[in-house]
């Protein structure tokens, strides 16, 4: 697989029934998955127990193009819940292959934000804001790899209550409002939080982290970093 070199294990797959509660048409029929979750993964037996002893976690994410319907593939849809220190975890990704819109909310849903991503670009969703991965192309595939926190279970709740993410993205790339939420802010636009050797925080290749506790840290002390991620959300 693009991004990666050496075996993996069998992955983990995403339905359209799995999907239904957020999908703009629940009706909406197809046999094969929608995207496909490589988890926990290392290069070596060293960088597996470094990552575990740190409490984080490298996964791969493959989208291939689908239309459901009159919408772009996407994933679920999740929030993190808050570490000991009372903030939310935050999570960073990175685009291997294709593109990628980033959909983020934040809990209060006074915010929502679009960010467009292309491969070797880092993404970070700043602690208290919900995400969905839309590969928006209707023929390259989405690859992408994240480093995050395995010190919590990520919560769908909201998003199947709601019927997904507060926007739909359509196939021909327009976005439609989600009429299970009542009042919502128009969707900001803006770039990855930063591209391959910019920032420390979100330098890559991103598998390159793996071993430096620095530069990872903020993944489970986001609380030391809130300036960062508040610099992060204006772009």
């Amino acid at each position: 697989m693009f991004g990666w070199e050496g075996e993996l294990p069998e992955p983990s797959g995403r339905t359209a029934d799995d999907m239904r509660a957020v999908l703009l048409d629940p009706r909406c029929q197809c046999r094969e998955p929608l995207y496909f979750m490589y988890r926990d993964l290392s290069r070596s037996e060293s960088d597996w127990q470094w990552l575990h002893d740190h409490n984080l976690r490298y996964d791969l994410t493959v989208i291939p193009p689908r239309d459901l319907c009159g919408e772009r593939v996407k994933t679920k849809g999740h929030y993190h819940p808050k570490n000991g220190a009372g903030v939310g975890f935050p999570e960073i990704y990175e685009v291997l292959e294709g593109s990628a819109h980033y959909l983020l909310q934040s809990r209060s849903l006074d915010n929502v934000v679009l960010i467009t991503a292309d491969a070797g670009d880092l993404v970070i969703i700043p602690p208290e804001y919900g995400h969905v991965t839309i590969n928006p192309s209707p023929d390259e595939t989405l690859s992408m790899a994240n480093i995050v926190s395995t010190a919590f279970e990520s919560e769908y709740g909201e998003y199947e209550a709601r019927h997904g993410a507060a926007y739909y993205e359509l196939s021909d790339g327009s976005l439609r409002k989600n009429p299970a939420y009542e009042k919502v802010p128009p969707v900001f636009r803006r770039g990855p939080s930063c591209r391959r050797g910019t920032q420390r925080i979100c330098r890559g290749p991103l598998y390159d982290l793996v071993g430096n506790g620095d530069a990872l840290a903020f993944l489970n002390f986001p609380e030391k970093y809130l300036p960062v991620f508040e610099a992060i959300l204006k772009g």
